[in-house]
């Protein structure tokens, strides 16, 4: 048969191939690019930028665990400024399609970033909407779906844009969330962020993490990452971004499989950094293998 289609539509744009990076877990992919080349992946998720400079949480901020990892690094990146400045070019040269996810205290926060990154080349925005809510108590934007509401719809309003909105799996209902999403104009959710954990370290009886809790990522989320995925696309009519303990083809293909039009690489990538390219290879082969012309043709494709 003919070469597989591996392109796809998502939230008015038209990516490459299916395979994205995980935002946090790719940097600013500048060391990644030393693999291979950028604009091989359908998209680069760059790490959650914020409105100003951040130094992060204390350490020790990441640390292993049976079947993945916890992290607590707290949002250290150089600001949304710096990030236009000296970031984005260098990735906009290397042909790279790029999606910024962003991170605020405040909705006026997420409202600022998003104004300074319309005019530039990004292709969309990713809202992070596990950070706190720092006129809500902190309460985390996400854990309510009058804030993911809110948030969206003042983001949209902001620019032009497409918005992806990342969800958080510590809720009790995901739908919900992600319905709140698009009704305040979300083009695409993305699912799921990390799950909350911790770890002690029995010798000194403390906390291994500097900031006591962390996210938990890799193989050990998967079947439920599977689960709010599959629940969502079943449920909504908005395009799904899969992530959550992908490390080879064949956890990709189920995500697709389950209702994901494209899928998001992130722990994998510390394992091994060729795992994003080598799942783009994996999918077009299992694709043409199953005789699907096209990876839109496999989305939801659950018997």
């Amino acid at each position: 048969m003919n070469r597989v289609d591996m392109s796809v539509s998502i939230a008015g744009l038209k990516l490459k191939n299916p395979v994205m990076t995980a935002s946090g877990t790719f940097g600013f992919g500048e060391e990644y690019g030393e693999f291979y080349e950028l604009k091989r992946l359908g998209a680069v998720v760059v790490k959650g930028i914020t409105l100003k400079p951040r130094q992060g949480n204390p350490p020790p901020r990441t640390c292993e665990t049976p079947a993945g990892m916890l992290n607590s690094v707290g949002l250290q990146n150089p600001g949304v400024d710096y990030f236009l400045e000296k970031e984005l070019p260098r990735l906009l040269d290397k042909g790279a399609s790029v999606i910024v996810n962003i991170s605020g205290a405040t909705v006026d926060e997420y409202c600022a970033m998003m104004e300074k990154l319309e005019p530039s080349g990004v292709a969309a925005v990713e809202l992070n909407l596990s950070c706190p809510n720092v006129r809500e108590g902190g309460i985390a934007f996400g854990l309510r779906p009058d804030a993911v509401y809110d948030v969206t719809r003042r983001v949209k309003e902001c620019g032009d844009r497409p918005v992806i909105v990342k969800l958080s799996p510590n809720v009790t209902d995901i739908v919900e969330i992600a319905s709140a999403a698009k009704e305040g104009g979300g083009d695409a959710v993305s699912l799921i962020n990390t799950l909350l954990a911790m770890d002690i370290d029995i010798n000194t009886r403390k906390p291994v993490l500097g900031n006591t809790y962390g996210g938990l990522s890799g193989p050990a989320v998967k079947p439920v990452a599977l689960r709010m995925v599959h629940q969502v696309a079943e449920a909504l009519d908005i395009p799904v971004i899969g992530m959550g303990g992908i490390l080879d083809w064949r956890d990709a293909v189920q995500f697709i499989l389950a209702g994901a039009r494209a899928v998001a690489v992130g722990t994998a990538n510390f394992v091994n950094p060729l795992a994003p390219v080598d799942i783009i290879d994996g999918i077009e082969k299992y694709a043409m293998q199953q005789g699907f012309s096209s990876v839109e043709a496999m989305v939801g494709a659950l018997l």
